[in-house]
């Protein structure tokens, strides 16, 4: 493992830093779980691939907290995810995730949205407004297709195949109009190099906007802000479920609780007893 951390960890840590936007503290302590778990984690060939056995790490922090573990276990992940972003040359053994207790997303407020859309070139706008606007996932709106995207609709093939219809907003339309009359695409609508562009560099994008009004958002944070927008507006929860493209109701069900969190805050700050 020291051998992999010698000739990775630099990169990866850069990689966090600039591609998905970690501050320097969960970078650090990115840094001090590598650090530490390299003196415990075993490293092997097994049919031309490496494996990395976290057994004995695991054994080593069984007594922290839950969450802390699985803190601990995700940086494992991370760091592997990276070194077989090119090929699948290794895979984690005893990786068996921890359960912990869910805590509610959070979503990006309208208000920060739109000062972040207003400090955001065309094609940045373009891509902020399809997360915001029709619930995309990140890994949806890179493989969106041009041929899926008609006036009103975009027809999404998300997670198990599963294909769902979200409708279009006139405006984000109009956006797309614009954008295509401008490029010579192949196949998607966000394409580089003739290939579709590829989700660490749209988090990156994201990124680096939200960075000028200083702001740390993920993809999946506006995701949330179109779903809890529209429980906020009285939208029925089987449907934005569907929207979402959830195969499960229950799965939306964490939006709704964050939604009566939103209105119970509102009622402490805004009632006089309060």
């Amino acid at each position: 493992m020291k051998k992999l951390l010698k000739e990775h960890k630099k990169a990866f840590l850069h990689f966090l830093e600039e591609i998905r936007g970690y501050s320097d503290l969960t970078v650090k302590s990115y840094d001090e779980t590598l650090i530490e778990s390299a003196k415990s984690i075993e490293v092997y060939k097994e049919n031309n691939i490496t494996v990395i056995d976290l057994m004995p790490y695991r054994i080593k922090i069984a007594k922290l907290n839950a969450k802390t573990i699985s803190r601990k276990l995700s940086t494992l992940r991370s760091f592997v995810q990276y070194l077989n972003q090119d090929a699948p040359l290794y895979i984690l053994k005893a990786d068996e995730r921890v359960k912990i207790a869910k805590t509610l997303p959070k979503p990006v407020t309208h208000k920060h949205i739109l000062e972040a859309l207003q400090k955001a070139d065309a094609y940045e706008s373009l891509i902020i407004t399809l997360l915001y606007s029709s619930g995309l996932r990140i890994s949806e709106l890179s493989s969106l297709k041009i041929e899926d995207i008609s006036a009103e609709w975009i027809r999404v093939l998300g997670k198990g195949q599963k294909q769902r219809d979200i409708p279009l907003l006139k405006s984000t339309s109009i956006l797309i109009d614009e954008y295509l009359s401008k490029k010579e695409l192949k196949t998607f609508l966000l394409e580089k190099n003739g290939e579709k562009l590829s989700e660490n560099s749209l988090r990156y994008i994201i990124t680096k906007v939200f960075k000028r009004v200083a702001l740390k958002v993920t993809p999946h944070q506006l995701r949330h802000s179109f779903a809890t927008g529209l429980l906020n507006n009285n939208a029925m929860i089987c449907d934005v479920s569907e929207l979402l493209g959830h195969s499960s109701m229950a799965t939306t069900q964490i939006y709704t609780k964050l939604s009566s969190t939103l209105k119970q805050e509102t009622y402490k700050k805004a009632h006089p007893l309060c």
